[in-house]
């Protein structure tokens, strides 16, 4: 599964355009990263847990995105995004979003 930002596929032409896909994933963080991360925001610093958490989401939505653009017969995913949200205070969304298409050869 090839997925890029851009609108195209350089060097590829677009025979077919399937439409959106999306992979999503909600997790919460644990009472230790919520408490560490109150610590650490104190001090400065990173917070090594929660980008441990994002990290893990956006591979995790990355993954259902592509299961996704596959199921329905595409070769690749353009205009690929991601975007974050906090959810309820204590976890984070992450949705994966861009165009199905199928590629071929030389554009």
């Amino acid at each position: 599964m090839i997925i890029v930002t851009t609108n195209d596929v350089p060097g590829a032409r677009i025979e077919q355009t399937f439409g959106e896909v999306f992979g999503l994933t909600v997790r919460s963080r644990n009472i230790g990263s919520n408490i560490g991360a109150g610590f650490k925001s104190l001090a400065g610093g990173e917070l090594k847990g929660i980008t441990s958490l994002l990290h893990d989401c956006r591979k995790e939505a990355l993954a259902r995105l592509a299961a996704e653009a596959e199921a329905i017969g595409a070769n690749a995913v353009v205009a690929f995004r991601f975007e974050t949200t906090e959810y309820a205070g204590s976890g984070v969304e992450v949705c994966a979003y861009g165009t199905a298409v199928r590629i071929g050869g030389p554009a």
